[in-house]
């Protein structure tokens, strides 16, 4: 019988050996393998800290001590240990277990994390709670060396450096987050580790190192660097005030026992920083020579590590092929991205023009002013952010750009509904946050082909902000050789002509409407009318008008919350108008909705085929 098989609760290991821990390091790791072979989801990261995972439940009291972990990319070894192992089959899945932690989920999940760079700041909240309340546990954070070059990890480390509170705050160092790491801090982290200009201090850290244990003598031979931040008392995280410890080997479970062990004694006081290596992907050939190290991967055949993905055109790719024509076009042209590279499509665009190429790093609120200072120089900057990622830099999009009017021009990727992502990855409110902002132009297309014209259109408008959203889904008609259709500003056009009812569609429910509309015809001997309307703002305000001449119903459709689409159709129609037909609005339910199948989260919000004719039924007969 395996190890694994006997660990439900992480009290579980308390009586294990060295021995027997490493051996279970190969079992949840084989273990996590094998599950995301079968649903997906983030392996790399995963790989890379089953050791600090076996180690910090192994020392730590959990869940009366607190581990909050960054992202929840890492997570999946943490939940096979604390109770979900029997579950994690269902990772992604309806009803399963979340991709990232969830408070409502675990106890062992003390804070919910799928957008980075929130650990620490959390670290900080539940730290001074517990002190304020007089209680007796201890707090760790990990936290990515991606997501820790982020502006909000700064201000958490900034402050938990000057209340000077009992915390451990770990930095999973692996020398790449989802992409390459970029940026000053990257660039830090690995001088940290390389540096040669500490020549003084040779023979210092050689007689140091003497008086540890062989493994981190070892660990200091291949890291040149070693220690020297913690011997001379001059890096960044001693200046914010912190104790750092490291570079240490993430993957030496011994040292990180004994290490968690000091810290647990109270033998390391005050905000402790350590600086832990990992390889992502670690012990999973076909992961550690990827080119993302298995960061979110499909599920996938174990020998090969061959995915199973559909090789038909996506959104992103229509993006990624328009951008590079767009780069040809006019050497204007620049590409941005807040970390994310191939998620956005923009790799492609950075292999042909890298001088017009800026990864910031997960930084979405210097990624929008960034753009905004290279568009008052005429430079014509696109920037690509999922929806979910832009809504951290809401106030950068309001101030520096729409306030404005600055020419920037946003592709917003994953917007709707993610399917196995769930909730905290739904682009559920672009449409909403961004059509009540002055000055701005906000599209949608109902294919990739229309997508691809308008990235276009967007390229010659250079006195306001255009926005253009699409899902995460296949692009349907595209053809990349066929050439730019031009589009007029907040026309919409009319795809099929009826009676009686006219659906408005917004974005890449135009097939479903199709869909509908024949189940319509099909029971109640109505064709409805159909209308690709394109832009959320403006929008078309003719045809909304000569269809209220003929139609006694107007249906919007859009995938997104309330107050978007619908709302600037509604505002139109009841205040600019003197006659008013009967008016339907279909968009997400108001609430949030967990990782299934995208059909049934269609369906659980209302806005199927099936769903929209019910509501619709009473008015038909």
């Amino acid at each position: 019988m395996s190890l694994l098989n006997k660990i439900k609760y992480p009290k579980d290991l308390k009586n294990l050996s060295i021995k027997d821990l490493k051996i279970l390091n190969d079992e949840l790791r084989n273990y996590t393998i094998n599950t995301v072979s079968k649903t997906g989801g983030h392996l790399g990261a995963s790989l890379g800290v089953v050791e600090i995972t076996v180690a910090l439940h192994y020392v730590f009291n959990t869940p009366k001590d607190k581990i909050i972990w960054d992202v929840g990319h890492q997570t999946y070894p943490h939940k096979i240990l604390t109770g979900r192992k029997n579950k994690i089959h269902t990772l992604r899945k309806k009803n399963g277990l979340s991709g990232f932690t969830k408070r409502s989920e675990s106890i062992y999940d003390p804070f919910g994390a799928a957008h980075s760079s929130t650990s620490i700041s959390a670290n900080l909240g539940v730290t001074a709670a517990r002190d304020l309340l007089d209680k007796n546990f201890d707090v760790v954070s990990i936290i990515g060396d991606g997501a820790i070059s982020a502006g909000m990890a700064f201000e958490g480390l900034n402050n938990i450096g000057h209340l000077n509170k009992n915390s451990l705050i770990i930095l999973n160092d692996n020398e790449m987050s989802i992409a390459q790491p970029v940026g000053a801090m990257s660039k830090y982290l690995v001088n940290l580790l390389s540096s040669k200009t500490y020549e003084n201090f040779r023979d210092l850290v050689k007689n140091f190192t003497k008086k540890l244990p062989n493994e981190v003598s070892d660990f200091a031979k291949k890291t040149e660097g070693y220690l020297k931040g913690y011997l001379t008392g001059n890096t960044l995280f001693e200046e914010l005030g912190l104790n750092y410890i490291g570079p240490v080997d993430g993957h030496n479970l011994e040292l990180l026992i004994q290490l968690f062990q000091k810290y647990k004694e109270k033998e390391l006081h005050g905000p402790v920083f350590l600086h832990l290596i990992t390889e992502k992907g670690k012990g999973y050939a076909p992961a550690e020579s990827s080119k993302d190290k298995f960061h979110g991967v499909s599920s996938f055949d174990i020998k090969t590590g061959i995915q199973k993905k559909s090789k038909d055109k996506t959104y992103t790719n229509v993006v990624s092929d328009t951008l590079v024509k767009m780069g040809k076009k006019d050497k204007k042209v620049v590409a941005i991205t807040a970390a994310m590279p191939s998620g956005t499509g923009l790799d492609k665009f950075q292999n042909i023009y890298p001088d017009r190429f800026f990864d910031v790093g997960i930084a979405e609120q210097h990624a929008v002013t960034f753009a905004g200072g290279l568009s008052i120089e005429s430079i014509k900057p696109f920037v690509a952010i999922y929806s979910t990622f832009l809504q951290r830099a809401y106030d950068q999009v309001i101030h520096d750009i729409a306030l404005q009017s600055l020419p920037v021009r946003f592709l917003i990727d994953r917007s709707g509904f993610v399917g196995a992502d769930g909730a905290t990855h739904a682009g559920s409110f672009d449409l909403t946050y961004l059509s009540c902002l002055p000055n701005f132009i906000v599209m949608a297309p109902s294919s990739g082909e229309e997508l691809k014209n308008m990235i276009n259109f967007s390229l010659s408008i250079n006195n306001q902000p255009t926005a253009i959203r699409y899902p995460r889904d296949l692009a349907g008609d595209y053809s990349e050789e066929k050439s730019f259709q031009k589009l007029k500003l907040g026309k919409g056009k009319v795809v099929k002509k009826g009676k009686k009812i006219a659906f408005l569609n917004l974005g890449t429910r135009l097939n479903q409407i199709f869909e509908t509309a024949d189940l319509i015809l099909k029971k109640f001997k109505i064709q409805p009318t159909i209308v690709d309307m394109r832009f959320a703002k403006p929008i078309d305000t003719s045809i909304i008008k000569s269809l209220i001449e003929n139609h006694d119903v107007i249906v919007t459709i859009e995938e997104n919350s309330i107050g978007g689409f619908s709302a600037q159709v509604n505002h139109f129609i009841l205040n600019k108008l003197e006659k008013s037909p009967r008016i339907l609005n279909f968009f997400m339910k108001d609430e949030f909705i967990d990782q299934s199948d995208i059909n049934d989260q269609y369906d659980q919000s209302g806005i199927s085929p099936e769903k929209i004719i019910k509501k619709l039924a009473s008015l038909l007969k």
